[in-house]
């Protein structure tokens, strides 16, 4: 359970979620979190399809518990800051299960969790609101008290029922996670101003959201009042096609460009020593 410095980190972690937002870059194995540190950042997060993709696996819970917490345990590791993971939808078919990763996960040292309401064995479909409540409360039971737990709305991100409901199913949910004991709001998929101030307007939990290109500048989501700005897989993304653009460079066009501006050898042997 969280104690000692860990415990620091979890009240330094929960204090961010204020104003100015949180602006928090996901990381996906231990070299990455060490980089992201070291440009500054205030807090890791870990992204699920970056943890998946450096492990071999797709997305989508295709990783067991033990292989999520042990991503998570080197991450903490390479940093000294808050660290943060996406666990899915919790590595567990029942509530117990998800009990046992969150136990799992505070134990490997972090100081948060992502825990999407997806159903991942019917794809485009939400588990139903008791159901992801009592989700809820058994992974506040795993974590302890300290442990910030962002609970995900994948209404949006999913494109679940017509457009024009979505901001009141949205809102239902995020109501019934907070009572569930959720610490944050997590809202994917929305992009536009008007809905995005909406659910800060009517979520009482600070609210996360997911940005990159064609979203609101962080600026922006800032004046909105949006708490916490993450990126997702993104930076992963970036990192990967950074490698493809290298090697379609190298094979095809004779030329070394793809390799000029990577961070030099001694840089990152100090970053991980």
């Amino acid at each position: 359970m969280i104690t000692g410095m860990t415990n620091e980190k979890a009240a330094r972690f929960r204090a961010l979620h204020t104003t100015p937002p949180l602006l928090l870059p996901n990381c996906w194995d231990a070299a990455s979190a060490a980089v992201i540190a070291s440009a500054g950042a205030p807090a890791i997060a870990t992204t699920s399809a970056g943890v998946a993709w450096s492990l071999g696996r797709p997305d989508g819970d295709a990783l067991d518990r033990d292989a999520a917490a042990a991503a998570v345990e080197r991450v903490v590791r390479a940093v000294d800051l808050p660290v943060t993971a996406d666990i899915e939808s919790g590595f567990g078919r029942t509530p117990k299960g998800v009990r046992k990763t969150l136990a799992a996960v505070a134990s490997a040292g972090a100081v948060g969790v992502n825990i999407e309401d997806s159903d991942t064995e019917t794809p485009g479909v939400l588990r139903p609101l008791t159901d992801q409540a009592e989700r809820l409360a058994a992974a506040r039971e795993g974590a302890g008290a300290d442990l910030f737990i962002n609970a995900r709305i994948d209404i949006y991100l999913a494109g679940i029922g017509e457009p024009e409901t979505r901001l009141a199913a949205a809102i239902e949910r995020a109501a019934t996670y907070t009572e569930a004991g959720a610490d944050g709001i997590f809202v994917p998929g929305v992009t536009d101003s008007e809905t995005i101030a909406a659910l800060v307007n009517a979520i009482s939990l600070p609210l996360n959201i997911l940005a990159g290109p064609g979203a609101p500048a962080p600026s922006a989501l800032a004046k909105l009042g949006v708490a916490r700005i993450s990126l997702g897989s993104g930076v992963a993304s970036a990192a990967y096609a950074a490698a493809r653009r290298a090697t379609i460079a190298f094979i095809e066009s004779d030329s070394y460009v793809g390799v000029e501006d990577g961070l030099d050898y001694g840089t990152m042997q100090g970053l991980l020593q």
